[in-house]
């Protein structure tokens, strides 16, 4: 089964920046200890500190599935409702 890599962009509403990024950040620890979670960082911007995105590989598409279903992605959804000005989502394959 191949590994499945996952690049979120996430843009908070520049009055925003401060409650979304506190609310990534509660998704770290548990996230990290969930079944086939190889890595999931999280990165700030450095120009353009409302842009943050996160580098996460995943042992197989179906386990990543299942993260996403997890309640902490729906408070995390919650919480930041009407913060995020934009979201993009890519799942990749590593091929070198």
């Amino acid at each position: 089964m191949a590994k499945l890599t996952i690049v979120a962009n996430i843009k908070a509403n520049a009055d925003k920046i401060e409650l979304v990024k506190a609310e990534l950040l509660k998704l770290i620890d548990i996230t990290r200890a969930e079944e086939g979670c190889i890595n999931y960082d999280l990165h700030q911007d450095n120009e353009n500190p409302a842009h943050f995105m996160f580098y996460e590989n995943w042992e197989s598409r179906e386990l990543w599935q299942t993260h996403m279903g997890n309640t902490h992605l729906a408070e995390y959804m919650a919480a930041t409702e009407g913060a995020v000005a934009e979201f993009t989502l890519n799942e990749m394959t590593q091929i070198a």
